[in-house]
């Protein structure tokens, strides 16, 4: 090895942009420890022993360059501060619409109680209340490193209260955790992209409603769609949502990459897919079940009231240790 100062490749053994570079590190390290150890055993093997554990050195060099070149060279892993929450009603009409705004309010909740920030960017009410769609900006230190194994659909199980024959009824929400990057590596072509902008619905003053400062972003090669309707004018609104188009892209170009490695990896969790169903909240036998870990959590009210943070908890060790 160089003189260089290197970071330890083995604390990024689970970030996913690197952990096929840490795997093929750890295999060179063992094969550096097997010719020392033949060194040891047999002195006549010296010559070609010393010859392999030059190779095994530019090799080790190569691949801490290029996980350097990933994760930083000071060893700082990119962990945004800062996330797009976005959830959308499911299977059961109302209901699901319903329980779309309790899992928001679940999570804005427990941001509350870690400290961190948050605020609407966009919704779409249900025609009894509750959240057809919406998306909620939330800043605070290792956000997104907590509420990554959130994405995904999650089910409700109970009485509805328009329900007068007491049956239980099954409805889902999905959830989407995007991180926001400040630096992004994806590029958009201007002729890829329909703005189109309209009035603002909702709170915020006359101004909102007055003026056409909502803006919507098409990216017609993938279809993705993002609409912001947070800011006083529309420049800041465009501005934003051209911000949250690009980290859409970035997450299904991170997707996409991540599929190729997964026959490296095992990671316990999952990636994270909004189609995946990863729990379940059970109000009659009042059990929430994270199908992932199969494992079950009672109190479903004070979960719903915020305090989801042992679930949490509970995944991002299940992470770390995959």
């Amino acid at each position: 090895m160089s003189n260089k100062e290197h970071i330890d490749p083995l604390e990024y053994a689970e970030d996913n942009r690197v952990a096929y570079l840490v795997q093929e590190w750890k295999r060179l390290t063992q094969a550096e420890r097997d010719s020392q150890e033949l060194v040891e055993v047999d002195p006549s093997m010296k010559e070609l022993a010393e010859k392999e554990l030059q190779d095994i050195a530019t090799q080790k060099d190569t691949l801490m360059t290029q996980i350097e070149g990933v994760v930083g060279k000071a060893g700082e892993r990119e962990w945004p501060n800062e996330v797009v929450l976005e959830l959308r009603a499911g299977v059961g009409g109302d209901e699901a619409s319903l329980f779309a705004e309790e899992l928001a309010n679940m999570y804005l909740r427990y941001a509350e109680s870690r400290g961190w920030k948050w605020r609407m960017l966009d919704e779409s009410r249900g025609s009894l209340g509750g959240y057809k769609e919406a998306q909620f900006e939330i800043k605070g230190e290792n956000c997104y490193r907590e509420l990554r194994y959130e994405t995904g659909v999650h089910r409700v199980q109970r009485v509805p209260e328009t329900e007068k024959q007491g049956r239980i009824h099954t409805s889902t929400a999905s959830v989407a955790i995007l991180p926001i990057y400040k630096r992004s590596k994806i590029d958009i072509n201007p002729a890829d992209i329909e703005i189109e902008f309209s009035r603002s619905g909702g709170a915020g003053g006359q101004n909102v409603n007055k003026v056409e400062t909502a803006v919507r972003i098409i990216h017609k090669p993938t279809g993705i769609d993002v609409r912001c309707t947070s800011e006083r004018s529309q420049k800041q609104n465009r501005e934003k949502a051209m911000t949250l188009l690009a980290s859409k892209l970035q997450q299904m170009k991170d997707d996409e990459e991540d599929r190729e490695r997964s026959a490296e990896r095992n990671l316990q969790v999952g990636r994270g897919d909004r189609s995946e169903k990863i729990r379940t909240y059970n109000f009659p036998q009042d059990r929430v079940t994270d199908h992932r870990l199969k494992e079950s959590w009672s109190n479903v009210p004070k979960i719903m009231d915020g305090h989801v943070g042992p679930i949490i908890e509970a995944l991002r060790k299940a992470g770390d240790e995959s």
